[in-house]
Order: C-alpha cells, then structure tokens, then sequence
C-alpha cells in the first residue's frame, strides 16, 4: 500500500442535502469515516474486535478543509494516508474524492485507541500495531499533504 488507502464508491444520499442544496458539512465526515471503516477491517479493528476486546478507536481531533461542493447522488471514495503513530494513537490524512477525480474536502485526525471499559486511551495489542508499523513504512515515502497542520483563523494583513 504505497499509496494512501481508496474506499469503495459511496453515494450521497438524498437525507444528506441541506437547504442550501450540497452535502451537509456534517456528513462530510460521514463519508470519511465510512470509507475508513473499510481500512480499519483490514487493519483488525471493527466490530468484531471491538466485541472480542472491549476496545475501540475514537477521534480525538479532527480538522476538515471543505474543497468542491458535492450533491445528492455523487459518488465519492475516502482516502487514509498514515502520517505517525505510538502505542495508543494516530494521526492521519484524508480525503474525499470524486469519482470523477476531483478532491471534495481534505482532513487531518488524531484518532486514539479506546478501552470502553473505562473508557480510557489504552495501548493497542502487539498485532495491531504491526500493521499499523506495516502502513507507516508503506507510506513513509508518500509526501505530507500540504493541509497538514495548516493554522485556523483569519488572515490580517
């Protein structure tokens, strides 16, 4: 995977369009998250290791950079490039991209790995983080998006 994550197609759907006629702002990060649920099943977690070890993953962060509009009906794929990683979380790019080949919106996360027992931010187990280590490497030649770590707030000149 030498190259940033690509989900499958997903649609739009009607539910999502706000009054102004385009995809909500929220649901931006629906699509995101869908499309990483796909990853995250390759990666070990999803349901069934949730169920098996109590253990999940959250967002602890996550900024979002809205590029093109999108409509009901269009088709969009989520990508997950890996930026960095510890023992209990991970940081990490996205976008959202047309099935024509535009970018819709960008988005960098911090997501933490969760005991809900607690819940608290609990270390992953050794096989998870192995391909977490396997996804780094096979990204660690993949430039940094230049959204990355870009500031918020109103330009003065």
């Amino acid at each position: 995977m030498s190259k940033p994550f690509i989900s499958s197609l997903m649609t739009v759907r009607p539910e999502w369009i706000d009054y102004n006629g385009h995809l909500n702002m929220a649901y931006y990060n629906v699509l995101m998250d869908q499309g990483v649920d796909e990853l995250w099943k390759q990666l070990g977690f999803g349901v069934d290791y949730r169920e098996e070890t109590g253990c999940t993953t959250y967002s602890a962060e996550y900024h979002i950079h809205y590029k093109r509009e999108v409509h009901e009906g269009d088709r969009l794929r989520a990508t997950f490039q890996l930026l960095d990683y510890d023992e209990k979380r991970f940081h990490f790019a996205q976008e959202l991209v047309h099935e024509d080949g535009w970018t819709s919106a960008q988005g960098e996360g911090l997501g933490l790995h969760i005991d809900q027992s607690g819940p608290r931010v609990a270390p992953m187990p050794t096989a998870i983080l192995a391909q977490f280590e396997s996804l780094k490497l096979a990204h660690s030649g993949l430039p940094k998006p230049d959204y990355v770590g870009r500031p918020m707030g109103i330009k003065r000149k």
